[in-house]
């Protein structure tokens, strides 16, 4: 029996690390642990002069609650996990309820006993919440849901989605098997692959405050990765057997200077490329098939946003609109962008060809937006440490291979009750290729080059009309910007994929030398076909 209330199913918060006792106390006397924290400041540009602009974004707990009808569970003074808790309000948990998980007030000095238990015992514990909760859920008549049939999110910030991991991915961790009800997977800043200090992983003896939870190595026995890390060497994997990585989107924070932990020791240490605690590079997650080999990368998206703060990932605009379209939207899209050929300056080919060593690095600028909106789903810059890169090594060794690269996914919806004439789904993606510098023989060539050039830079407007009835086909339409269009007139036939996708592609060349050719690739896909929401 399928679920009635699909796509809104119960949110399951799960916050991030508390290191000290006091940051501890803080979070267990907060109902909300973070999630209702909301912002009144935008960073509109990178640079740290330019003031920033008001922009009121009321929090995650508010904007779901008005925008969906969720509802906090907390019922005179209690929760769905105290004994207090009456039969009468267990009747009335509906399938649009926030539960925050409060993991860390057994480790406060306020209700607990001030020691912080393993982080295995978190994951065992969110199991145990999962399926209270589902109890709670199928009690309800009125959601006319089954214990088979129920389902929930897990939205986790920074390690909360290692808890969550420690669940999803590790069988010791999960007893009663309560993974097989969660539908999707969010996460916010989430270490997936540990914290570096200084470029060096965080050291499996530095138990302190439980800092040893982002070793890699810890973090392997506890999400149950021990083979694919020895193989390796990270633990940024989830296995296609515990639960399906199409299921489960991170949310990437680029914006270091604004995290202000430490009075900034913190972002000094995790340096360039980081939210100020995490490195970009960690916070993602990719598939791990049966064989060992790697599978799909997970769904991900990039915001100038720091890992908390005035400025934090959680408390944004960004996160927000990209954590209801991946829970509630009704389009996937999977943006590729594919090399296919690189075409060197001159005198540098004419060197490579004389068998000299040429290399160079090739940053993949991406920012895209939805029609009519004033943020990017995802937005990946140079400035911001934030790009796709190739090598021209990587390039010339495997280029079919090597010069694929899955750089962002986006996820759109349509309120068709509201806009019944116009069921179309549309964004703008900027696309702009850079190459800083080339090296002959480990030395810079300087000659005829011009600082922050690029090889290729346009934006394309892309607008898409899923099926309605099975055996129609998807229609999409393009246009680049500089022909002139302010709407995409070009109709471009999707091709069917043995997975039940489509797929869209969209050939550039920049016409020059040096220059680059390849194709734009999206991958679509239906997603929450019943979401109701308005671009």
């Amino acid at each position: 029996m399928s679920n009635p209330n699909t796509p809104f199913h119960p949110i399951i918060y799960v916050r991030g690390y508390a290191m000290t006792s006091g940051e501890i106390d803080e979070t267990t006397a907060d109902p909300f642990c973070g999630f209702n924290l909301g912002s009144t400041v935008y960073r509109a540009v990178p640079e740290k002069t330019r003031q920033p602009r008001k922009y009121i974004f009321e929090s995650p707990v508010v904007r779901l609650a008005s925008d969906f009808e969720y509802r906090d569970v907390y019922e005179d003074g209690y929760d769905i996990l105290d004994p207090e808790w009456s039969a009468d309000q267990e009747n009335r948990l509906t399938s649009r309820s926030i539960i925050v998980y409060r993991y860390y007030d057994e480790a406060s000095r306020l209700l607990g006993l001030g020691k912080t238990p393993s982080i295995e015992v978190f994951s065992a514990k969110l199991g145990e919440l999962i399926l209270r909760v589902r109890d709670l859920v199928c009690a309800n008549p009125d959601n006319g849901v089954t214990p088979d049939a129920f389902r929930c999110y897990l939205v986790a910030h920074s390690m909360g989605g290692l808890v969550c991991r420690g669940l999803l991915q590790n069988p010791k961790n999960d007893k009663k098997n309560a993974r097989q009800y969660v539908d999707k997977f969010f996460t916010y800043a989430t270490p997936h692959n540990g914290i570096e200090i200084a470029g060096v992983n965080v050291p499996s003896w530095l138990s302190l405050a439980d800092m040893n939870n982002f070793n890699q190595k810890e973090m392997a026995r506890y999400l149950d990765l021990k083979d694919a890390y020895d193989k390796t060497g990270s633990v940024d994997w989830m296995p296609e057997d515990r639960f399906p990585p199409e299921r489960i989107f991170c949310m990437v924070g680029t914006n270091r200077m604004d995290y202000e932990v430490a009075l900034g020791i913190s972002r000094t240490f995790a340096g360039h490329g980081s939210d100020g605690l995490v490195r970009i590079d960690n916070a993602t997650l990719t598939g791990l098939k049966a064989s060992g080999a790697p599978g799909l990368p997970c769904a991900k998206a990039f915001t100038y946003r720091a890992h908390s703060g005035f400025f934090g990932i959680v408390n944004s605009e960004e996160a927000y609109q990209n954590l209801t379209r991946f829970l509630f939207g009704n389009v996937r899209v999977d943006i590729w962008v594919d090399v296919e050929e690189i075409r060197l300056p001159v005198a540098v080919q004419e060197a490579a060809d004389a068998g000299r060593k040429v290399n160079a690095l090739y940053q993949f600028e991406v920012l895209a937006s939805p029609r009519g909106k004033l943020w990017f789903l995802t937005r990946r810059t140079a400035e911001e440490d934030s790009v796709a890169c190739l090598t021209q090594e990587e390039w010339t060794a495997a280029p079919k291979k090597n010069g694929s690269l899955y750089v962002s996914s986006v996820f759109l919806a349509n309120r068709a009750k509201v806009v019944k004439t116009r069921r179309s789904l549309a964004y703008s993606l900027s696309l702009g290729v850079r190459v800083p510098d080339y090296e002959v023989d480990r030395k810079l060539w300087i000659n005829e080059h011009y600082e922050g050039g690029y090889l290729f830079r346009n934006a394309i407007l892309v607008e898409m009309i899923p099926p309605e009835a099975k055996g129609e086909r998807w229609r999409v339409t393009y246009a680049w910007q500089n022909q002139g269009k302010s709407l995409p007139d070009s109709e471009i036939d999707p091709k069917s994929l043995k997975s039940g996708k489509v797929e869209v592609a969209v050939p550039f060349d920049s016409g020059t030398t040096p220059g680059i050719r390849g194709t734009l690739r999206f991958v679509l896909s239906a997603w929450n076909t019943d979401a109701v929401m308005e671009e």
